[in-house]
């Protein structure tokens, strides 16, 4: 074997090496701006009034079993100033007999109806909640989607982050307590996967935002002209918060985790939504599909073992156990922490359910890769490089 061929062995073992390392920097971040940012109640909201007005935009699609619990949580908010704004897409939607009970059933709480969505962009939810955004009383407009159930403090909580330097305070995504091994496998990815990236980007200021549950200035959107601006992405979320950051405003998660509580649960389901968001992301940032599959336990444990057998001539397979073992420690550790008590099933289960997810991660990222279509609910949309969408069709 030649110089250049030992040397360019050498660079390929430590640039892996170094990035193993990285990833445990970031796992290390995430447990403690967990630990420091999780479950925190401010005493004291920081804006000029101390109550400001918040308008909630509650976009709906169909209605699933857990539809009515997820929106009467936001009737019985502890919160003295908010108005519901409901959005259907048509006058037949189902979920607007919920919504018409609830109103019924809570005639103190100032809410709207908004039927029709607007053509402002080919982004289905922006189109739909347009003109409740347009009609909206406050300025702070929290942007909630139907599958969030709130505790009945989350708005003050969010409020209580929204400083006169901050434009954007956003929810990191988690799930309700439910049954069934896909709830287990949900609530590990979000408690682990999720969260490791969601927790370390917050703390590095990075945008890491997932627009499910986001109080937001709507002043500042109008000064790039409302939300229509953003109607030709479908991860407006991300776009978003990047207009907030070039403008200069902070963005920052709140204390208490979106509480994801979809009455609909199972395998399937679960893996198309994380294959549509690993489409998302390799449309917006390309160098995901390098990186991505890299930052997966099982992967970069093979190639950091290659790299320390290399480097150090530490033995391969004593090297790969102990990493999968001290990654699945760290992932106990940070879930714990963002479940802020007893989760909903044993330790046997997770052990299962971590296994499964480790195992599935890289298929479900290659799974995106080869499939280039979008599918939403009933539209599959087709992005161009950018995230911008480029094509859509109703199924």
């Amino acid at each position: 074997m030649n110089q250049l061929n030992i040397d360019t062995i050498y660079v390929l073992a430590l640039a892996f090496f170094t990035l193993w390392s990285a990833l445990w920097i970031v796992h290390i971040l995430a447990i403690l701006h967990g630990k420091f940012r999780l479950h925190r109640k401010k005493t004291e909201i920081c804006t000029e009034d101390m109550y400001p007005g918040v308008s909630i935009l509650k976009p709906l699609t169909g209605i699933d079993p857990n539809l009515a619990e997820n929106l009467e949580s936001f009737f019985t908010l502890a919160y003295p100033r908010y108005e519901i704004l409901f959005c259907v897409e048509n006058d037949k939607d189902p979920a607007l007999k919920i919504v018409q009970e609830l109103m019924e059933k809570y005639p103190n709480i100032v809410t709207k109806v908004f039927k029709g969505a607007s053509k402002v962009g080919a982004n289905p939810k922006i189109n739909n909640i347009y003109k409740a955004f347009q009609d909206s009383v406050y300025d702070l407009i929290l942007v909630s989607d139907s599958g969030i159930k709130m505790k009945n403090d989350t708005l003050l909580d969010m409020v209580a982050y929204m400083t006169d330097k901050t434009g954007l305070v956003h929810q990191m995504p988690y799930t309700s307590d439910k049954e069934g091994f896909p709830a287990v496998l949900e609530k590990i990815y979000f408690g682990t996967v999720q969260s490791r990236i969601y927790l370390a980007a917050d703390f590095l200021r990075r945008n890491c935002h997932t627009g499910m549950s986001t109080l937001l200035r709507k002043s500042v959107l109008e000064g790039k002209g409302g939300l229509k601006t953003f109607g030709c992405y479908l991860a407006e979320d991300f776009f978003i918060c990047r207009y907030f950051k070039e403008k200069g405003w902070r963005t920052t998660i709140s204390s208490q985790p979106a509480m994801q509580n979809s009455g609909v649960c199972d395998i399937s389901y679960f893996q198309a939504r994380m294959t549509r968001w690993a489409q998302l992301r390799v449309a917006m940032i390309p160098l995901v599909i390098i990186f991505e599959p890299l930052s997966e336990c099982m992967v970069i444990g093979v190639f950091a073992a290659w790299a320390s057998s290399v480097l150090f001539q530490w033995n391969y397979t004593t090297f790969y156990l102990t990493h999968i073992l001290t990654w699945f420690l760290c992932d106990w550790i940070l879930i714990t922490t963002v479940q802020n008590g007893a989760l909903p099933f044993n330790k046997f289960k997770f052990v299962v359910g971590w296994l499964v997810r480790e195992c599935s991660g890289p298929y479900i990222f290659f799974n995106a890769l080869i499939t280039p279509d979008i599918q939403w609910r009933n539209r599959v949309f087709k992005l161009s490089w950018g995230g911008v969408i480029k094509d859509f069709a109703t199924v």
